[in-house]
């Protein structure tokens, strides 16, 4: 059995002051925003403050950022972030982010894995739930091979530039 937060590839770990550099490349990397709901960069001022006021209990922030490191090489690799958390009804959303030169190897799989390991187990979640973009197959995928299923389609859900595009609402649902 894999330890929490570590299969022995990666470990998902709290957010350090070591991180500001690509905490500061990812949210900043405009490609990304249509996903969340960045409308302007982050100084690095602003990130320090975070890192550094950074809450780790769910229950008082709402909500938990995890940095995914590949243990060989003790390199941040992506984030893992349960937002929106709902403890009256046990829910959250998750989203997955891997920096591009890690895409493609696994680690999103093995991020998610872990995450929904300790969202059962220790925080005691009753479901958890991501909303992916129509056209994005590698996530739908990714989401579909950890167990969630679509439980709807959301009409003109994103914006992308002047457009906006459909997304479908995921979910996972924990056994009682």
């Amino acid at each position: 059995m894999a330890q929490l937060l570590n299969d022995g590839v990666v470990a998902l770990r709290a957010i350090e002051p070591t991180d500001l550099d690509v905490l500061t490349s990812w949210e900043n990397d405009t490609s990304l925003w249509e996903l969340g709901c960045t409308l302007a960069p982050y100084s690095r001022k602003r990130l320090w403050d975070y890192i550094e006021n950074y809450q780790p209990d769910i229950y008082i922030a709402r909500q938990l950022r995890l940095v995914a490191m590949d243990l060989a090489s003790g390199t941040p690799v992506g984030t893992l972030d349960f937002y929106d958390f709902d403890p009256h009804n046990r829910r959250a959303g998750v989203g997955v982010l891997i920096d591009r030169e890690w895409q493609g190897k696994g680690y999103g799989r093995r991020m998610l894995e872990l995450g929904i390991d300790y969202a059962g187990r220790f925080i005691g979640m009753h479901q958890l739930w991501a909303i992916i973009p129509i056209d994005n197959l590698r996530s739908q995928s990714l989401f579909k091979d950890a167990g969630f299923d679509i439980c709807g389609r959301l009409r003109s859900w994103l914006r992308r530039d002047r457009s906006y595009v459909d997304a479908y609402a995921f979910q996972r649902l924990f056994e009682s």
